[in-house]
């Protein structure tokens, strides 16, 4: 089942100085940032301050933040994607086959990452950019590195 759909911000390897101006700017309250260089053993140095995911709580609305990482080339204006967070692996994967039908473009197929059980980013048939998270507390994977 869906829990929310969220905004989701990739921001060009300022991260943090994003979670700054937007705390700010919307009167937010930080409630986590995780940098790659905490989540991921071996992260190059040059990495390690870059933002994994940043959680903001702007009166109730989670709005969340990562950098885009220097693998990917950041192209201004598909920096942002609707996150739909879910309750449960098995919802996840039944949303994901939906999208993933026809995809223009698959960036991650749904699988385990640090902080979900199943993840997956994707463009669908109609240029729509989703993340599929399947949020369920606590979660953190032993299993699962970058």
């Amino acid at each position: 089942m869906i829990k929310a759909i969220e905004l989701y911000l990739v921001t060009n390897n300022n991260g943090l100085e994003a979670v700054d101006f937007y705390k700010e700017a919307l009167g937010a309250e930080l409630v986590s940032c995780t940098t790659f260089g905490q989540a991921i053993p071996d992260t190059p140095e040059e990495h390690k301050n870059l933002v994994l995911n940043a959680n903001l709580n702007v009166n109730g609305i989670r709005l969340q933040i990562s950098d885009n990482g220097p693998q990917f080339d950041y192209i201004q204006g598909t920096n942002m994607t609707a996150c739909l967070q879910l309750d449960s692996a098995e919802s996840a994967k039944a949303i994901y086959d939906k999208l993933a039908a026809e995809a223009q473009q698959i960036d991650l197929e749904l699988q385990e990452t640090p902080w979900s059980p199943a993840y997956a980013n994707l463009t669908d048939k109609f240029g729509m950019n989703w993340q599929i998270n399947a949020d369920i507390p606590g979660f953190v994977s032993e299993n699962v590195s970058f």
